[in-house]
């Protein structure tokens, strides 16, 4: 681990996320690639079936969607449920700390899709620009 993030002689760890080696880095990472964002703000929605999240998580493919959903788990920001019914499924849901993180993210979420207009106005005046 880099200096920046380590356990200190109280046992106590000392996050950093701009430390290349910090967990709370590779944990953001995780979080903040483009599927996991995704799929943290759909299960912020309420719980949801593998095909489920994959249809409201347009143009996620079932692999990346498995890959993704596997490392928030790892990560612990999502559950994975089997539930023992006929057909059994599997559901997936925010652990606490996944609904403290999709709050924070559904924040963000909000001020993109506010901000579609300007963000729209800024491509086409750089893009003017470039030509």
């Amino acid at each position: 681990m880099s200096e920046t993030c380590q356990i200190t002689p109280s046992d106590a760890l000392v996050a950093d996320v701009f430390a290349r080696d910090c967990p709370s880095r590779a944990t953001m990472e995780d979080v903040a690639s483009k599927w996991g964002t995704l799929a943290m703000l759909a299960l912020g929605e309420g719980d949801h079936r593998f095909n489920a999240l994959r249809r409201r998580v347009d143009g996620v493919s079932e692999k990346m969607l498995a890959q993704t959903l596997q490392t928030l788990e790892r990560d612990g920001m999502v559950s994975r449920e089997v539930v023992t019914v006929i057909p059994a499924h599997v559901e997936y849901s925010l652990t606490p700390l996944g609904a403290r993180v999709s709050t924070q993210l559904r924040a963000l979420a909000d001020l993109f899709e506010e901000s579609a207009a300007e963000v729209t106005a800024a491509r086409a005046a750089y893009d003017a620009r470039e030509r």
